[in-house]
């Protein structure tokens, strides 16, 4: 028989459980993108390792694999940040956080998230949706002859990074939120 919740529920349809498992759902997004920004992260060394090798050993160069970095390098960062974000990663000032309670880091990073986070990503959303458009509308390609033409698709990691963002700081919320409720 399930252990029994407070309110004679099971504990898999507790507020906390429910929370628990949606928080978990949330982070599988978030890990996938981890874990390729971290196979990109190879890629990226190998593709200018690459470029070196054939300009210098060679003197072989070409646009494409050149402005193929910048791709790659962009698609790390969108992937990585909802990561970054998930396991403390990003810059933070220490000293007062690094000595708050968990109930104090909790309401910390509640605050952020509504006051800073979320704001900021939704605003970057609203300003950038024409600017993609735009350069989906005219397909947009690289200015230097030759070079890639999917400007369009790079433009569209700025929507995309904010729409991980924003998922990864939902559930951040919720788990700040259930800390922040979960008796001392």
């Amino acid at each position: 028989m399930p252990m029994k919740a407070p309110n004679d529920l099971p504990v898999i349809w507790s507020a906390e459980g429910v929370i628990a498992r949606a928080v978990r759902a949330l982070e599988i997004v978030t890990e996938l993108g981890g874990r390729w920004s971290a196979w990109l992260a190879a890629v990226l060394v190998a593709v200018t390792g690459l470029v070196v090798l054939l300009r210098y050993g060679f003197s072989i160069g070409s646009i494409q694999l050149q402005e193929s970095i910048i791709y790659i390098n962009a698609a790390m960062v969108v992937l990585g940040a909802g990561y970054t974000l998930k396991h403390n990663g990003h810059v933070r000032v220490d000293v007062v956080y690094g000595r708050l309670s968990d109930r104090g880091k909790a309401m910390v990073n509640i605050g952020g998230s509504l006051l800073l986070l979320l704001p900021s990503m939704v605003y970057v959303l609203w300003v950038s949706w024409d600017y993609v458009a735009v350069s989906w509308q005219i397909r947009e390609r690289s200015a230097e002859s030759g070079g890639l033409p999917y400007v369009y698709l790079l433009k569209s990691g700025i929507l995309v990074l904010c729409g991980l963002l924003i998922w990864q700081a939902v559930a951040e919320l919720l788990k700040d939120l259930t800390r922040l409720v979960r008796k001392p």
